[in-house]
């Protein structure tokens, strides 16, 4: 009976030093190349298709597509900054729509905040579309928050925080849903009582400026 199988093999083509958005510092990597092999009787004979190359960091063993090879810390941080701005508008956009409707002063109070936080002008058909996905989607705010808010610094969390705070009281009070959501934010965004309270007295000068 002749055996006919596949298998990877992966072989190092070079090596050098990068910036590892894992580790966060300089370290060393291997460009590895990936590639399947038609085996006979278990032994690697003829390769088959293309082969697949990626970057591994040799400190935290990583993997990245090669364009990690073209970043440095600075257009990493820049990307996470815009990452974080982006995910702090959807978690104004999550807290308003929590009670099930939203009304022109919140529509107005999330532009004003959305346009602040991603620094350009926000109008109201992209702020549909935020909500749009999010109902559809049935995302809760607490359990959006907790899971992106891992990687947010001590400043994002209160940053954002200062965003839902403003969007839940553009009508000059606050439905249960939204009072419920914004309790749970400080023991979920880690913040001490005056941490909590100085981002909150710190929102009502954001809306001001």
């Amino acid at each position: 009976m002749i055996v006919i199988g596949t298998i990877n093999l992966t072989r190092t083509r070079d090596q050098g030093d990068f910036y590892c958005p894992t580790c966060a510092s300089t370290q060393t990597y291997r460009l590895r190349a990936r590639r399947p092999w038609l085996t006979l009787y278990f032994i690697p004979t003829v390769p088959v298709g293309s082969a697949e190359l990626f970057v591994q960091c040799d400190h935290c063993q990583s993997t990245w597509d090669l364009t990690v090879l073209e970043m440095d810390k600075q257009s990493h941080d820049l990307a996470l900054e815009e990452q974080f701005r982006d995910e702090a508008v959807r978690s104004a956009v999550l807290v308003v729509i929590a009670d099930g409707h939203i009304s022109e002063q919140e529509i107005a109070s999330l532009q004003r905040v959305a346009t602040r936080l991603l620094e350009r002008a926000v109008d109201r058909e992209e702020l549909g579309r935020l909500c749009s996905i999010a109902q559809q989607n049935q995302i809760e705010a607490s359990n959006y928050v907790l899971t992106v808010s891992r990687r947010w610094s001590k400043e994002q969390r209160s940053q954002a925080l200062q965003a839902m705070f403003l969007a839940a009281t553009a009508d000059g009070e606050m439905g249960a849903p939204q009072i419920e959501i914004l309790a749970k934010m400080r023991e979920m965004l880690e913040l001490s009582d005056a941490e909590y309270e100085a981002a909150i007295e710190a929102a009502l000068d954001w809306e001001a400026v």
